[in-house]
């Protein structure tokens, strides 16, 4: 097995090869601050975690900056090796969705599988609270993962059978049992698995702590420690764990805050 430090450093190699673009500024929760800072401002933290840092042209970077969805109104505030950084999140309503489960234990879980939900949802934490080193010179340019539209979009305030549950932390893309699911940008596998919610799973790692996440696989394609590169499979569509039909949810975390999808793509 390659140490992680070679698994890197064929990573950065393969996302060199990919076409690059600063995802969309959306100052809410949820979405994405893209701030440009000095190159002479180092050290950037929130919360005494490092924060995701894109080498710019000339005399600028980017900082980069997941919103956490849970963020009340207000400023948030970064750290740096030249004072506070202050974010403004401004106000945004997202939609209710109500939803009938026909599985009752996907909406009221007996212990045994309370018990199993928390000990996958360690792993995930663990996952998403990582902070690999720096894989790209730019932001890559991502793709989407599957085709179709989006049928249910980031932050839904959802119900389940009546009872309110976490608001949607991804997008959702209905499609046929099968269809292919491709990584959108270049990173390595860092988690697989048969999830109590969340079906077959893949995590990928784009670095500095972008994590991506693809959920309800009918099967998973890769092995934990591969690198892939953009546009490569990774799995294909299906409707395991707590599901309505089939399809791939898409989720995507920063600086360990979930945060919408659609600022990654095109606008």
């Amino acid at each position: 097995m390659p140490s992680i430090k070679k698994l890197f450093l064929l990573s950065s190699l393969i996302i060199a090869t990919q076409s690059f673009a600063l995802p969309q500024d959306s100052r809410r929760a949820g979405g994405i601050a893209v701030i440009p800072v000095a190159k002479t401002v180092l050290n950037v933290t929130y919360q005494d975690k490092p924060v995701l840092i894109v080498d710019g042209e000339n005399s600028v970077n980017h900082i980069v900056f997941g919103i956490p969805l849970s963020v009340p109104l207000g400023t948030l505030q970064l750290q740096s090796s030249t004072g506070p950084i202050n974010i403004e999140v401004k106000p945004f309503k997202y939609a209710e969705q109500r939803l009938n489960v026909k599985n009752q234990d996907y909406v009221n879980p007996n212990q045994e599988q309370l018990d199993r939900y928390s000990q996958e949802a360690k792993e995930q934490n663990s996952v998403y609270s990582s902070f690999s080193p720096a894989q790209w010179k730019d932001f890559p340019k991502f793709i989407r993962p599957t085709a179709g539209k989006f049928s249910n979009s980031f932050g839904r305030k959802r119900f389940f059978n009546g009872e309110e549950r976490a608001p949607h932390s991804g997008l959702d893309i209905p499609a046929p049992i099968g269809q292919k699911v491709v990584a959108p940008a270049a990173g390595t596998v860092v988690a697989t698995g048969n999830y109590f919610f969340n079906g077959n799973t893949v995590m990928i790692d784009h670095g500095q702590g972008l994590i991506s996440m693809f959920c309800h696989l009918s099967k998973i394609n890769v092995e934990k420690g591969q690198i892939l590169k953009q546009g490569e499979l990774l799995g294909l569509v299906g409707k395991t764990g707590r599901v309505t039909g089939p399809h791939l949810h898409w989720g995507m975390s920063l600086n360990n805050a979930r945060i919408d999808p659609q600022l990654f793509l095109s606008p």
